[in-house]
């Protein structure tokens, strides 16, 4: 009799203990979802630090700076919450690999994107190469429907039919 009260006290121990480490488990697992969520949900919707006007800084990016130690740069500087997240963001862009060394003056209202855009500038060989022409044509007009043809377009619209 006392064999099995302590038989069945360690099963209902090892079956508690299995139950707390399952739960430690699943509210890992939760949790690192839910922050994962949210930082990928963040690379692609991340809100300026300041909404509206915001204030200007001047950032100087040396040669040779990475991504990553130039987001390390922008959260120094107040432009931007987290440099990993610049990262991803720059390693998702169409910016990816064109920052380019120089002074820049972004601006805390200025998203992500925005200052890579400013970080990125054009090369001037590219810029060259096609030179806006001026058109000496008419500009095209769209004729307009006569006022039978479109009463009739617009009974076919609603009854269903067509031609």
């Amino acid at each position: 009799m006392i064999m099995n009260a302590k038989k069945a006290i360690v099963v209902i121990l090892e079956t508690a203990l299995r139950i707390i480490v399952l739960l430690i488990i699943i509210s890992f697992v939760y949790k690192t979802g839910l922050k994962a969520y949210d930082f990928g949900y963040r690379i692609f919707a991340e809100r300026p630090m300041t909404l509206g006007v915001g204030r200007d800084v001047i950032v100087t990016i040396p040669e040779d700076k990475n991504a990553k130690q130039v987001g390390d740069l922008l959260k120094q500087r107040g432009l931007i919450r987290d440099a990993n997240l610049f990262f991803c963001q720059e390693l998702l862009s169409a910016y990816h690999g064109k920052i380019k060394p120089g002074t820049y003056t972004l601006n805390t209202g200025m998203t992500a994107v925005q200052m890579m855009e400013v970080m990125s500038p054009a090369d001037d060989e590219e810029g060259e190469e096609e030179e806006p022409k001026a058109k000496e044509e008419a500009p095209v007009t769209k004729e307009e429907p006569e006022e039978e043809e479109l009463t009739d377009n617009v009974f076919d619209a609603v009854s269903g039919e067509s031609d």
